[in-house]
């Protein structure tokens, strides 16, 4: 298949993102994050994005919403994105957990695993051409590495996940310039990068096969998911652009 050329007709792709919302939301894999979440934030935006942002997990203001990135960093986010030329519509934003950790905690090992599933289904269904991964926790997480964000941020690189093969592009969370200045500079210089990429072709894809969520939890070495196909959305707030 040529770069840029979708796996699955949009339609099909719509109906698998309403199924796996409806799994996300029913999710109780980590029982602490399900007891003590007020929604799922699974993510928002336009679902056909050529690019994608992945950050660390909802927030309070996140959890309160049902939306990523609508805290103090969100509108940074925001900015940086307008700066370039660009509106949040354009673009797909998650996280690499769902559910906010209580207290704002780090995402512990086991939810992220736990998780992952969820995100990487995201890149199969939306089939961006740019992941910008915002930080650590999604940084290590997709590129399977544990080599940090400082020695990574600006430096875009193709990797394939699942059966999407993305131009992966780490940067810095818009967090660390709320609390560390000097490094609003440095973001803005790496999002500045980001149309040349979006110009690019989309990097060679895979062969297409037919996969489902046991197959690619399977290729990345994790055991089946729990609960069925027959789990049912809990009644949340819709949220934007996912069909």
């Amino acid at each position: 298949m040529s770069g840029g050329e979708s796996a699955r007709p949009p339609s099909e792709r719509r109906e698998a993102r309403k199924e796996l919302l409806a799994q996300a939301r029913s999710c109780e894999r980590c029982s602490e994050l399900a007891a003590s979440r007020r929604t799922v934030v699974f993510g928002a935006g336009n679902a056909d994005a050529d690019l994608m942002f992945v950050g660390e997990a909802p927030g309070a203001s996140e959890d309160e919403q049902g939306l990523p990135f609508v805290g103090r960093a969100g509108k940074l986010l925001d900015q940086l994105l307008v700066e370039i030329g660009m509106q949040r519509s354009e673009v797909f934003i998650c996280n690499t957990l769902k559910c906010r950790p209580p207290g704002n905690r780090d995402p512990l090992p086991v939810e992220i695993e736990n998780c992952q599933e969820y995100l990487l289904r995201q890149v199969e269904l939306i089939e961006p051409k740019v992941i910008c991964t915002l930080g650590n926790f999604s940084t290590k997480l997709l590129r399977r590495d544990p080599t940090g964000i400082t020695r990574l941020h600006g430096k875009p690189e193709v990797i394939t996940l699942g059966r999407r093969a993305v131009r992966l592009y780490p940067i810095y969370h818009p967090a660390a310039a709320l609390y560390t200045p000097r490094m609003l500079q440095t973001l803005r210089e790496d999002f500045a990068r980001l149309p040349e990429l979006l110009a690019m072709p989309a990097p060679e894809q895979p062969p297409a096969e037919s996969f489902d969520a046991t197959e690619l939890r399977a290729a990345h070495g994790e055991a089946p998911a729990s609960g069925g196909e027959d789990e049912q959305p809990a009644p949340q707030r819709d949220q934007l652009g996912l069909f």
